[in-house]
C-alpha cells in the first residue's frame, strides 16, 4: 500500500476526545483556533532572558500512582519542549530519593511509617525548592516536577507556592483503569528503573506492585475545577482539558494528544545512491549499486522484523505492521518501492523528508565552494546549524520543516522506516535522542548502517546493524 504526499492526518483527527469541563464549548473552540495556526517546530528566535512566547515560568506537576505513565509524559514532554527551543529541565523527586538513600527499607512507602513519610516530604520539597530555584534565578522556563503528588492538601500546598512565586502551574494527571496497561508498564519499565538494577524481573514486579496498593491509600484524583489541569486517561487513550490558558501551555496539550507509550521500533536507513548523488536538482534515479542496496535493504529489514521475541516468543511483524516514509524525491522513492509489495507493509511518500536544500552550492566541492564563496564558507564554520548558503536551507530550516513528521511519529503506534537523505535522519536523530542544535550537523548517518531505535519511559536506546545480505 502507498500514500502519496499530503496533510499528515487531519488535526480534527488529533483532537481525539476533549472532554469539556466547566470552561464549556470556548475551550474547545480555542483549540480549534489554535490548531488552524500554522505551526513551527526548533526555535524560531532567541531572547536575553531566554524565555520564549511570552509565557513566562511555567512549573509542569505530575500526579499519579506509580506505574501511570508519568516518567514517560515528563522526558517526552521535556525533549520536546527543548526541541521548541524552551528551557526545560526535568525534577525527579524519584532521582533525588535515590541519590540520598542507597537502598530502600521495606516499609519505607507504608503510610503507617511516620518518619519514612516525613523523609519522604523532606526530598520531595528539596526537589521542588531547587525547580523553583532554577525557574527563578537559573535560566529556565519550564519545570517539570515529576513526582507522585497524590493528594489534594499536597497539591494544594504546590499550588500556593508557585503562586506566591510568580510561576505558572500545570497539573498533569495520568490515570490508568486498565489493569493490562498498568501490568505492561511495570514489566517494561519499572523492572528496568534504577531502583530495580540487579533484580530478578518477578521479585521487582512483586515489590512495586506492593508499593502502589501502598499509595493507592492516599490517592485522590484532581477534582479542584480551580486548578489547572490536564488528565490523561490511559497514556492518551482520552484527555481531560481544565483552565489550560496560554500558547506555550496549549502546545504542550496539542503534544500530549499525541503521544502514547505502546511498544515500537523506530528504524532509520539512508537511500540507496544515485546515478548523480552529489546533484540535488537533478533528481536522479538510482544507480544499480542503489537498487542492489535497496534490495538488501528490503530484505534485512523484513528479516529482522521475523524473528521471534526471546521473551514473549512473537516476532515484530506478527504483532506489529510496519510503515515506510520515504520522500517524494526519485531515489528515495524507488528505495522505498521494493516494500510495496511486502505484507503488512504500508509505503507513505512525504515532500517533508527530502533532503536539505543546498541552494547555490548544489553539485559543488568543498575546494570549490572555498574558492567562490570564501566568507560564506566562514559563516557555515561559525555556525553550521543556522547558517544557508544562498538560495539554501539551513539545518534549522529542515528541523521547522519537520514538524509534522515528528508529530506522525510520535502518533504512530506501528513500528515505522524513515527511508531518507542523512541531513533529514540527523535532524529527526537530535530530537528522538535530545540532542543539542550544534550537534545536528556532526551526527553520522552512515549509508550501510540499519539504525534500531526503541522508545522507552527512561529515553531512546540504539542499535546500529550492518546491513547485509540475509
Amino acid at each position: 500500500m502507498v500514500q502519496e504526499d499530503g496533510k499528515v492526518q487531519g488535526d480534527a483527527c488529533i483532537l481525539r476526545s476533549i472532554q469539556q469541563t466547566n470552561t464549556g464549548l470556548s475551550l474547545l473552540c480555542g483549540y480549534l483556533i489554535f490548531l488552524s495556526l500554522p505551526r513551527a517546530m526548533a526555535a524560531l528566535y532567541k531572547t536575553a532572558s531566554g524565555r520564549l512566547f511570552h509565557a513566562g515560568a511555567i512549573a509542569i506537576v505530575l500526579v499519579g500512582l506509580p506505574a501511570r505513565g508519568k516518567t514517560h509524559v515528563s522526558r517526552s514532554l521535556c525533549r520536546y519542549l527543548r526541541w521548541l527551543g524552551v528551557s526545560t529541565k526535568v525534577f525527579s523527586v524519584g532521582n533525588y530519593r535515590r541519590e540520598r538513600l542507597q537502598t530502600i527499607p521495606e516499609d519505607y512507602f507504608d503510610p503507617d511509617n511516620l518518619d519514612a513519610q516525613a523523609e519522604r516530604l523532606k526530598i520531595a520539597d528539596d526537589c521542588l525548592d531547587d525547580m523553583m530555584k532554577w525557574l527563578q534565578d537559573g535560566g529556565g522556563q519550564v519545570g517539570i516536577f515529576d513526582g507522585n503528588n497524590v493528594s489534594a492538601k499536597r497539591r494544594q500546598d504546590i499550588y500556593t507556592r508557585l503562586l506566591q512565586a510568580d510561576i505558572h502551574p500545570l497539573f498533569i494527571e495520568s490515570i490508568c483503569d486498565k489493569p493490562e496497561i498498568v501490568l505492561a508498564n511495570i514489566k517494561s519499565v519499572k523492572v528496568s528503573s534504577p531502583d530495580y538494577y540487579g533484580w530478578d524481573p518477578e521479585a521487582a514486579v512483586k515489590d512495586y506492585t506492593e508499593r502502589i496498593k501502598q499509595h493507592e491509600l492516599d490517592y485522590e484524583t484532581i477534582r479542584d475545577p480551580s486548578l489547572p489541569f490536564v488528565k490523561l486517561m490511559n497514556v492518551g487513550e482520552r484527555l481531560i482539558v481544565n483552565h489550560v490558558q496560554g500558547y506555550l501551555q496549549s502546545r504542550m496539550v496539542y503534544y500530549l494528544m499525541n503521544l502514547h507509550n505502546r511498544r515500537r521500533t523506530v528504524f532509520f536507513a539512508r537511500t540507496g545512491s544515485s546515478v548523480n548523488d552529489g546533484s540535488y536538482r537533478t533528481d536522479a534515479e538510482l544507480s544499480p549499486e542503489g537498487w542492489e542496496y535497496a534490495k538488501v535493504l528490503k530484505e534485512f529489514v523484513v528479516e529482522y522484523r521475523a524473528k521471534k521475541d526471546g521473551t514473549t516468543g512473537i516476532s515484530a511483524d506478527e504483532e506489529r505492521s510496519l510503515s515506510v516514509w520515504a520522500p517524494t524525491q526519485k531515489k528515495g522513492r524507488q528505495t522505498a518501492s521494493l516494500f510495496v509489495n511486502e505484507p503488512n507493509i504500508a509505503v507513505r511518500h512525504y515532500s517533508m523528508i527530502n533532503q536539505l536544500n543546498p541552494g547555490v552550492v548544489d553539485g559543488m566541492t568543498i575546494e570549490e565552494i572555498s574558492k567562490q564563496y570564501p566568507d560564506e564558507i566562514e559563516r557555515a564554520k561559525a555556525d553550521p546549524y543556522h547558517h544557508r548558503y544562498p538560495r539554501a536551507e539551513s539545518y534549522h530550516d529542515l528541523a521547522v520543516r519537520l514538524e509534522a513528521i515528528i508529530m506522525e511519529l510520535e502518533r504512530e503506534k506501528n513500528d515505522v522506516l524513515i527511508v531518507a537523505h542523512e541531513t533529514v535522519l540527523r535532524c529527526l536523530y537530535a530530537y528522538l535522542f535530545d540532542r543539542p542544535e550544534s550537534d545536528i550537523p556532526k551526527i553520522t548517518i552512515p549509508r550501510g548502517k540499519l539504525i534500531v531505535i526503541t522508545p522507552s519511559a527512561y529515553g531512546c536506546k540504539e542499535a546500529r546493524l550492518d546491513i547485509k545480505e540475509s
